[in-house]
């Protein structure tokens, strides 16, 4: 990914419960300040490796580093650079939200001032003042994952693990989510995260596929796009007196056109400037042409990587 030694490490790292192997053999490298998308179906083996990664857990075998630290021989060290928010936000019911801050204040040690900084910075950023009486088994699940992420960062830890956080939450928490990982990211914190959103793959740097605990893919997104799909499908939108014209004028790539009801299409596996600005020009000087782009989608390219995977 880049000469920058990675902030996470793993090698041959296994889980075994009796004889169901839950992760086999899994070798991956998170460069620091990335977003590393580490993604797979319901039961692939995604949240028993975070489970391990962040020392809760003890692999049967393989090696962990996180950090610089060995996770398998110092479990508790590695929880003082992390941050941890779980498919399930670890919110004391019977206490207020505000009750919930102050006790996860006690626990990374920050002192008066530091909370009132930190906390009222991320109140306002996730909008959190109004819930902030609120008891915690009385939030709707927007605010409670809001919650939940704003706690994770409240000792500004370096390396963020978020296990499905815009699960259960509307388009604006989702958005308001991937703008605050790109901020830390920008920051040169490291987060890693799964989801179950596949579009949200392309708001990472890098990602990773499981199935059934064993890595299938290992990638940046637009390289798993050129290799698993068409990449890009291009619409021209033309009268049909014009579609005749367009196609000549684009030369020997012309044969390559589709005809389509609306015009002609073109797959490229990826976007090039150039061709961009020349169909843009041959498009637009057609009365009423125009240029449509479409992306393949990243869940169809996990079917296509599951269906290898499994033949």
């Amino acid at each position: 990914m880049n000469a920058t030694p990675p902030i996470i490490r793993t090698r041959g790292l296994t889980k075994r419960f009796g004889d169901f192997t839950a992760v086999d053999d899994l070798a991956i490298e998170v460069a620091p300040g990335s977003i590393f998308a580490f993604l797979g179906a319901n039961g692939s083996g995604k949240s028993t490796t975070i489970r391990m990664l962040i020392g809760l857990l003890r692999p049967t075998a393989g090696a962990i580093e996180v950090a610089g630290i060995d996770v398998i021989r110092h479990p508790r060290r590695v929880r003082d650079h992390i941050g941890y928010m779980g498919q399930h936000v670890s919110l004391y019911h019977g206490l207020t939200l505000r009750e919930n801050v102050d006790f996860y204040a006690g626990l990374f040690g920050l002192s008066a001032a530091d909370l009132e900084q930190r906390w009222g910075a991320l109140r306002e950023r996730f909008s959190l003042a109004s819930a902030e009486a609120d008891k915690a088994e009385d939030l709707p699940v927007g605010i409670r994952q809001r919650a939940g992420l704003a706690l994770t960062c409240l000792h500004e830890p370096r390396l963020l693990f978020l296990d499905e956080p815009t699960a259960g939450v509307d388009v604006y928490d989702r958005a308001l989510f991937w703008e605050w990982i790109h901020e830390r990211a920008a920051a040169g914190v490291t987060v890693f995260v799964t989801t179950h959103y596949l579009e949200e793959v392309d708001y990472c740097d890098w990602v990773a596929f499981i199935d059934a605990g064993r890595l299938i893919a290992n990638d940046e997104p637009e390289a798993l796009r050129r290799r698993y799909s068409p990449g890009y499908r291009i619409d021209l939108e033309l009268p049909p007196g014009a579609r005749g014209r367009v196609a000549d004028r684009l030369g020997p790539g012309g044969s390559a056109l589709e005809t389509t009801a609306q015009g002609l299409r073109l797959a490229v596996p990826t976007l090039e400037p150039a061709l961009l600005e020349r169909l843009g020009a041959l498009v637009g000087d057609e009365a009423g042409g125009r240029v449509r782009i479409a992306r393949t989608e990243m869940t169809e390219i996990f079917r296509t990587l599951l269906a290898e995977a499994r033949r």
